[in-house]
């Protein structure tokens, strides 16, 4: 039997560029990424895929960060014995060292990751209710002073977008070439560590 993993609706197609790299013969399954809007279902829709997998495999992996469960997710996986790749949320994945320097520099910082930028219609404008009621806008975002879009392709059109996206918002734009940093060094950490 292989190892599954359970990752993050966010972070598929960096998973399965990583996985790809590294030959692992692995299964993939993914958390819905509007769980991030949402964060209290993060923890029980990652235990649903548990249960649903657990006599599957020899092996699960969870690749997601907290992302505001407020701990609830880590909760639930030591309850169900199965281990997560390290860290708080994709931002600090993506942007490593450099992450905690941004927040320094100006705690007031807007992240973008090329998945964001991709989605940004669904996952922001539509979850978040900006489409039927533009003016929730000022209330969301007045308190961020800049965007800083960590993004992992050089790929020219998501550029784009993030700019058209820092228009919107009214917020200049950094943009960061960070490649997949953490998450794919400490995925191949956990992959290399015998299971547990």
């Amino acid at each position: 039997m292989k190892t599954g993993l359970i990752i993050c609706g966010a972070l598929g197609r960096e998973v399965i560029a990583i996985v790809r790299k590294h030959g692992w013969d692995v299964d993939l399954v993914a958390v819905p990424a509007v769980d991030h809007v949402f964060p209290d279902r993060i923890a029980s829709d990652v235990e649903a895929k548990f249960m649903a997998m657990q006599n599957q495999y020899e092996r699960l992996i969870v690749v997601y960060g907290d992302c505001g469960s407020n701990g609830a997710l880590d909760d639930t996986l030591n309850r169900l014995g199965i281990e997560r790749i390290a860290g708080p949320h994709c931002y600090e994945f993506y942007g490593g060292k450099a992450f905690q320097e941004i927040m320094d520099e100006e705690p007031g910082t807007y992240f973008l990751t090329d998945f964001m930028v991709r989605t940004f219609n669904g996952l922001i404008m539509k979850s978040m209710g900006l489409v039927r009621y533009p003016e929730l806008k000022e209330d969301y975002f007045k308190n961020y002073k800049r965007i800083v879009c960590l993004t992992q392709s050089p790929e020219a059109e998501l550029g784009i977008k993030a700019a058209a996206i820092a228009a919107y918002l009214g917020l200049p734009l950094e943009i960061r070439e960070t490649g997949f940093n953490y998450l794919e060094t400490r995925l191949v950490e956990l992959m290399n560590k015998p299971a547990r």
